[in-house]
């Protein structure tokens, strides 16, 4: 009888051991699936998370207008990304900053096809939704990528296909949609409200401090040298500036942005904004510094490009600190999620 009860006991025992063990295996699966899509960490953006929108992604053909060869050319959705990543930040850069670069890539391209917005494309290249240039993003096809690596292609393009395949289909949204996914190169140590350089208030493109460029970035200081007449020519001045203008060489900043650029300044008696001097005179940056020489104006401009959005050293200096992908994205678009884009894209036929 004894040893009845006992078999009863220890059968009662691994019962309840087992019911407790199920649920322990459940509750991370409920846990991940309550919190959706932009919640995902970035370190499972693999084949496994996307597998149930590989059909919709198949089917999405980017057209791309190739410049040079004077075609339009149909390429799917995440070789587009492949190729626009492969243009636009340097092969030598830090996995996790690739993979923020990835995701801007695939959230540029998502959200012209989700507004149908084929804006800027040449009018001989009917058809397409974006060309090859830095007018919409830059683009290179795998065979230029061949020629250009070389022996080291294999190893590059495993490298890239990391970056593309551990994100695929994710984009940056806000408020439930694509966001302008605007990035650039290098930072004078901060980044731009959108509204200083654009003139639109933008709410998660907001100035951050971008530290990491100073030291890293190649481009951050650049000095150029005009003449008298070609400033006059270049900005459409009645006159030229006189030598004896002053200390200041008839140029005076009005007003500087949060990020640390010039937003308005006078040259010459005339009023230009800080983006149309970088524009008009071919300036790496709105933030810079001058001297005269006689009638030789030397700019020292601090950062390169437009400054709203990503700055690609900062995002590579901060995976260079262990800084994931998502983290870093998050620190240059303020307040935004990751989300899946099958959305968002056409459905199959």
């Amino acid at each position: 009888m004894i040893r009845t009860h006992r078999r009863q006991w220890i059968r009662w025992v691994a019962v309840c051991l087992s019911s407790f063990a199920a649920v322990i295996l459940l509750v991370p699966a409920i846990l991940v699936k309550s919190h959706g899509p932009s919640a995902v960490p970035i370190e499972r953006m693999g084949q496994e998370i996307i597998a149930s929108d590989r059909a919709t992604e198949e089917q999405v053909m980017v057209p791309v207008y190739l410049t040079q060869q004077k075609k339009v050319e149909r390429i799917p959705l995440e070789s587009y990304v492949r190729g626009v990543l492969a243009a636009e930040m340097p092969i030598e850069f830090e996995l996790e900053a690739m993979k923020a670069q990835a995701m801007a890539a695939r959230t540029y391209i998502v959200r012209r096809i989700a507004e149908q917005d084929f804006t800027g494309v040449p009018a001989k290249a009917a058809g397409a939704w974006v060309t090859d240039t830095v007018a919409h993003q830059a683009y290179v096809s795998d065979e230029e990528l061949k020629e250009r690596w070389g022996k080291a292609y294999a190893d590059n393009a495993d490298k890239l296909n990391r970056a593309v395949n551990e994100t695929k289909g994710f984009i940056l949204t806000y408020e439930g949609k694509p966001i302008e996914a605007t990035f650039f190169s290098t930072s004078n140590g901060y980044t731009e409200n959108s509204e200083d350089y654009w003139n639109e208030y933008i709410p998660y493109l907001r100035s951050v401090p971008s530290p990491w460029d100073v030291s890293l970035s190649p481009r951050y200081k650049e000095t150029v040298t005009l003449t008298a007449k070609e400033l006059q020519t270049k900005l459409g001045l009645r006159s030229s500036i006189p030598a004896s203008a002053g200390a200041g060489g008839g140029m005076k900043v009005l007003e500087t942005t949060q990020g640390h650029r010039i937003k308005r300044m006078t040259v010459g008696g005339t009023t230009f904004t800080g983006r149309e001097l970088r524009e008009k005179l071919g300036l790496a940056s709105s933030q810079f510094q001058w001297s005269w020489k006689g009638q030789s104006l030397s700019i020292t401009t601090f950062g390169y490009g437009h400054g709203v959005g990503m700055s690609q050293w900062g995002a590579n200096g901060m995976a260079m600190e262990g800084r994931k992908a998502e983290e870093i994205v998050k620190y240059y678009y303020k307040g935004i999620a990751l989300q899946q884009d099958a959305s968002f894209l056409p459905k199959p036929s």
